[in-house]
């Protein structure tokens, strides 16, 4: 007997409440875009409802195609049961990829992503996965202002390996010793892709951190949570919580901000990229809600590209001497959802800012035409 149940990675799944002797999970690409090494989420509910019998421990991922095993994470959400099982998959443009949940001790999967608090360096919260890696400044940076800065930072990288532990241990993150480096300036600006509200053309930064916890640790997805004390904007008591995920695979981070506080019922905000003295080249596209910026060369440091996405088109993006702005907002008491990242030059897989700027665009044309999975059992 053969059921066959499709849904999409966003919505919740249908449960078919059938013992299964084996079970299948198709992921249908429906889309023109050949997808390689992206990340799905398949219900686990769903998964037992098919088979009551998996063994969270003694269980692999194989596709029936290539007989390949297949890296996943099972992961939690920073709660104690599971809630989706995380697989990095290839899938043909216009087409599907079957997938064989088996018994069996699956093999050791390569960590692609990781991120922790770092309290021997005033509180920084940094992140990274095989891509790229960022960092966010807590309260002990505070204590010196001349290094204060408010935004998202970007460390470089040009190898597939986690780097940040070394470069913390060994003190010189500024120089590059084969894996990259940060060079990156943020200063008093959103950096690479924060997000603040602007009421009247006035920004109000939400500072450093204060309080952080770690919801998944790799190895194909972190994600960790940010909160803010409360700061003033334009007389409004305002407190915020980032939630910030990065895949294997990607060079964007999602983004989800939830405000509380005197909030208006339509907060405006923008996202922020920053901008440098020299010339660079801009993507600014309002009806795609997308912006992106390739800065000047760096000397030998190179050149370091970021862009950022939201889910709908923008208010507006403006372009001020210090800073690219895309302006949205968020109803009262409604998280906002966007995407932010970056890519090196120097990594090779982009070399120009048509290259960095197409890819900006691609990614959010993923995003808005998600995989499709379906379990299937069979008896």
């Amino acid at each position: 007997m053969r059921k066959l149940i499709f849904f999409s990675v966003s919505i919740q799944l249908l449960f078919v409440h059938l013992a299964a002797a084996q079970v299948n999970v198709t992921i249908s690409n429906p889309s023109s875009i050949e997808r390689k090494g992206e990340l799905i989420a398949v219900d686990w509910k769903s998964i037992q409802a098919v088979y009551p019998s998996i063994d969270t421990v003694n269980f692999k991922v194989i596709n029936k195609t290539t007989k390949k095993e297949l890296a996943w994470q099972l992961e939690k959400k920073g709660g104690d049961a599971i809630v989706n099982l995380l697989v990095q998959v290839d899938v043909p443009a216009n087409g599907k990829s079957v997938l064989e949940l088996q018994k069996g001790k699956s093999a050791p999967v390569t960590v692609k992503t990781y991120g922790r608090y770092v309290p021997e360096r005033k509180d920084d919260f940094a992140w990274e996965n095989d891509k790229i890696a960022f960092r966010m400044y807590g309260k002990e940076l505070e204590k010196t202002p001349k290094e204060m800065a408010y935004g998202m930072d970007v460390w470089v990288k040009s190898t597939d390996r986690m780097v940040i532990n070394e470069r913390y241990k060994r003190g010189k993150y500024h120089e590059d010793l084969g894996d990259g480096m940060d060079y990156y300036h943020v200063g008093f600006t959103l950096g690479a892709g924060n997000i603040a509200p602007m009421i009247k053309d006035s920004i109000y930064y939400d500072g450093t951190y204060a309080r952080y916890k770690v919801l998944e640790n790799g190895p194909l997805r972190t994600c960790f949570q940010l909160e803010y004390n409360e700061w003033n904007a334009a007389g409004m008591k305002v407190r915020a919580t980032k939630t910030i995920t990065l895949d294997a695979g990607t060079h964007f981070n999602k983004v989800e901000v939830a405000y509380a506080g005197d909030t208006l019922a339509a907060l405006p905000l923008v996202v922020g990229i920053i901008k440098r003295k020299e010339q660079g080249a801009m993507l600014l596209d309002e009806l795609n809600g997308s912006m992106a910026y390739w800065e000047p060369l760096h000397g030998a440091d190179g050149i370091t590209g970021v862009g950022s996405f939201l889910l709908e088109p923008a208010l507006g993006i403006k372009v001020t001497a210090t800073q690219l702005l895309m302006q949205t907002s968020t109803p009262k008491a409604k998280p906002i959802v966007y995407y932010t990242g970056a890519a090196w030059n120097k990594a090779g897989v982009f070399t120009d800012a048509q290259g960095w700027f197409s890819h900006v665009q691609l990614a959010k044309t993923k995003i808005m035409q998600p995989l499709q999975v379906g379990i299937e059992s069979i008896k």
